[in-house]
């Protein structure tokens, strides 16, 4: 399964984001788009998944295409805990076991029944990021998902977007170089 984006161009009032953009995302290889802000990383995503039309360029997706993405805002409910968010999204897909796990994967296993609320920027960032994790789908949408996240904590949420990715083309939108790398990911750097 791939997803191949060919001579994708996006504009905004006369102002190009995206400019001929071509690139092919492999299952099981994290594909990082490197750019700085208001590079069109997020804008790219947006067509990705349907939500916005590309004012040039081709989009090959597999059929039926099944998406599950971390957005820059956390879109969470807030005065919910951890483990009632991800039942929430995900439904009958939930499953108490692989939740516990990943939750005590990226440092949120002792969070208890703490409103997420009362979360700092990155735990709630980590909780976006497992709930992305663990929604069945076939392509993986991480727009900045590390944003807030310290560097303690960095590796162990790379270490479980290889893990729960495989299977899964995978597209990350970062600023670091460094995540890339270790993902061992193909770089696609725009702007």
């Amino acid at each position: 399964m791939s997803i191949t984006v060919e001579h994708l161009r996006k504009s905004y009032n006369g102002h190009t984001v995206i400019r001929d953009l071509s690139f092919r995302a492999e299952r099981d290889r994290v594909t990082c788009i490197l750019a700085p802000s208001g590079g069109g990383k997020t804008t790219l995503f947006r067509i990705l998944m349907g939500l916005e039309a590309p004012d040039d360029g081709k989009i090959i997706l597999p059929e039926n295409c099944r998406w599950s993405a971390v957005f820059q805002e956390d879109r969470l409910l807030l005065g919910r805990d951890a483990r009632y968010n991800l039942r929430f999204a995900l439904g009958r897909a939930y499953d108490e076991a692989s939740a516990s796990a990943l939750l005590d994967a990226l440092g949120l296993g002792d969070t208890g029944r703490k409103a997420v609320r009362d979360y700092s920027g990155g735990m709630r960032r980590r909780l976006a990021l497992a709930r992305a994790l663990l929604c069945p789908s076939d392509a993986l949408i991480l727009d900045e998902p590390l944003t807030g996240v310290d560097a303690q904590i960095r590796r162990r949420c790379l270490d479980a977007i290889r893990r729960y990715g495989a299977g899964r083309v995978t597209l990350l939108a970062t600023h670091t170089v460094a995540d890339a790398e270790t993902l061992d990911a193909q770089m696609i750097r725009k702007g």
